[in-house]
Formats: structure tokens, C-alpha cells, sequence
């Protein structure tokens, strides 16, 4: 599960062109969206294509975007539980 923070970090960072951000930076317990980080809706929409894109994983509902969107370890764990990339 670390492995995966640490890689949706790095891809968080690249998909939504936070220049000023390192990985450390961010802390994967921290409120989200409208965080630190100024996630918006907009971030939100193109973390969800690439989370589909790289991960075969579908958030398809606002009910499931708003738990999976709250903290980066809650998106992880939704990833590992849901990815067939992380199934035994």
C-alpha cells in the first residue's frame, strides 16, 4: 500500500502540474480536496480519467467520489480493492 501512495503521488503531481509540489509535500492523511493542495472539481475530473486510465478502476457516482476523494490513503485503498492490478 505504500508503494501505491508513493506512485499516486508522483502521478498526482504530474497529471495536475502542481510545479511547486514534491511528493513529500503531500500528505496522504490531509484533506483532499479543497486541501493544501487547491484540488478542485476540475483536478478531481482528471484524476478520475487517469485513475481509470492507469488502474481500470471506475468512480462512476458522486456518493463513492466524495469517500474515495477525501485523503489519498482513502483513493489507495479504493484503488487496491477495486484495481485487478492488486488482486492475488
Amino acid at each position: 500500500m505504500d508503494e501505491l501512495i508513493k506512485e499516486l503521488k508522483i502521478k498526482l503531481i504530474d497529471t495536475l502540474n502542481l510545479m511547486d509540489v514534491t511528493p513529500d509535500d503531500i500528505d496522504e492523511n490531509a484533506q483532499f480536496v479543497g486541501g493544501e493542495l487547491g484540488i478542485d472539481s476540475i483536478d478531481v475530473l482528471e484524476m478520475v480519467v487517469m485513475i481509470e486510465k492507469d488502474y481500470q478502476v471506475t468512480i462512476n457516482n458522486k456518493e463513492i467520489g466524495e469517500k474515495v476523494f477525501s485523503t489519498l490513503t482513502a483513493l489507495a485503498e479504493y484503488i487496491n480493492e477495486n484495481s485487478s492490478r492488486f488482486s492475488p
